[in-house]
């Protein structure tokens, strides 16, 4: 400023010129927060530990011990496989550590995977509706560690339209208690029908609960002995319900790719086709190479596809 009085015109014009660098300023402020914005989340699915955890590879892993060792691997999010602390769903000491070791590690629980407690598309409207009772336990375990998720099966019998409209019932059931303590349910591709993308979104239709939703998981496409559902159809199929995405993989060649999955080609899909940003959980089940090597080649291919999908 020289002292001088301004005019009317060299006011406004000055004044164009501060709004032009405000606004400048702002555009740079806004693309570089978008830049920071990560397209996708990525988590830690348990089962990728299973043999450790089963006590069959050394080192042995205790279930409390997932948080840190997920913290180890740069990864901040786990999802838990009911299997591995079956006893423990109403047990509040064990959950509240479980809980404290998470918190001390900064590691955020999304999800827990639930097995083997019975079909939620059971024929029997008995056996139904105990299946659907045997889940209520772990959607309060998952209120208490602070998930946002249970995943679910939902395996039937009976013809196409039969075990869609039990699974349906079974799912809409659970959504009902689950609605109580704010927990999403959730359904993976899980073998049988539930592994036909249509299918399954036939039955997200059919229960239309806000709670209800899918997993996809990219390799997961086994409806029978002989018979393979189209595994990127399937996930376009299953995305629209997504709540939660599993990175499925097993093996990799000297690029680092997986040699099963086009990940570029299905990343797109669930991230620009349906605009998914939520957490993708790694779960790797190959041979070869040990759990932790598995876990680390499925987040750097996750890690280049995010970056060719932002740029």
């Amino acid at each position: 400023m020289t002292g001088q009085p301004l005019n009317r015109r060299d006011f406004l014009r000055q004044s164009s010129l501060l709004v032009a660098g405000l606004g400048l300023a702002g555009c740079a402020t806004m693309k570089a927060s978008a830049a920071d914005k990560e397209l996708f989340k990525i988590s830690l699915a348990q089962w990728s530990f299973n043999k450790r955890l089963f006590k069959k590879k050394q080192p042995h892993m205790d279930n409390l011990d997932f948080p840190a060792e997920t913290r180890k691997l740069g990864i901040e999010a786990v999802e838990y496989v009911n299997q591995f602390f079956a006893d423990k769903a109403k047990d509040k000491k064990y959950l509240a550590e479980l809980k404290k070791r998470c918190d001390s590690e900064g590691v955020y629980s999304n999800l827990i995977m639930c097995d083997r407690l019975g079909n939620l598309g059971e024929p029997d409207a008995a056996k139904r509706k105990q299946a659907v009772e045997n889940h209520h336990p772990w959607v309060d375990a998952a209120k208490f560690l602070g998930c946002q998720h249970i995943r679910v099966n939902a395996r039937s019998s009976g013809s196409y339209e039969e075990q869609q409209k039990l699974a349906a019932d079974g799912l809409a059931m659970l959504c009902e208690y689950g609605d109580k303590q704010g927990i999403n349910v959730i359904v993976e591709n899980h073998g049988g029908l539930s592994s036909n993308g249509a299918w399954l979104a036939g039955v997200m239709k059919m229960v239309d609960n806000p709670r209800v939703g899918t997993l996809p998981d990219f390799g997961n496409f086994r409806i029978a002995k002989d018979e393979m559902y189209d595994r990127y159809k399937g996930v376009d199929e299953m995305m629209p319900y997504a709540k939660a995405v599993s990175a499925k993989t097993h093996d990799f060649d000297a690029e680092g790719n997986e040699t099963h999955t086009d990940y570029m080609k299905m990343m797109d899909i669930v991230v620009n086709k349906h605009g998914y940003h939520g957490y993708v959980g790694i779960e790797f089940e190959g041979g070869g190479m040990s759990a932790e090597q598995g876990i680390l080649a499925t987040k750097k291919l996750l890690e280049r596809c995010r970056a060719k999908l932002s740029a």
